[in-house]
């Protein structure tokens, strides 16, 4: 029979070691946003945050206030 001729892989902290190289070496590629872009897009989804969270309380508080009127008519 033929002997395995397998690599033995290195232990886990050089591999973690290895990748976390990687990571770095990656996000020095990375073109950040500067600071002033980043205010302004935290800004507008807050904003659409809160206009959604307007309009979906209004139309809970319509449709509460809807089944309200159905169910006293019923008694």
């Amino acid at each position: 029979m033929k002997a395995k001729t397998a690599e033995k892989k290195p232990n886990i902290f050089v591999r973690m070691g290895r990748k976390l190289k990687e990571v770095f070496s990656e996000l020095k590629k990375v073109t950040w946003p500067s600071f002033g872009k980043v205010m302004k897009s935290t800004g507008i989804v807050l904003t659409v945050i809160v206009s959604f969270l307007i309009v979906f309380t209004a139309v809970n508080y319509g449709l509460g206030e809807l089944l309200n009127l159905i169910t006293s008519l019923g008694s």
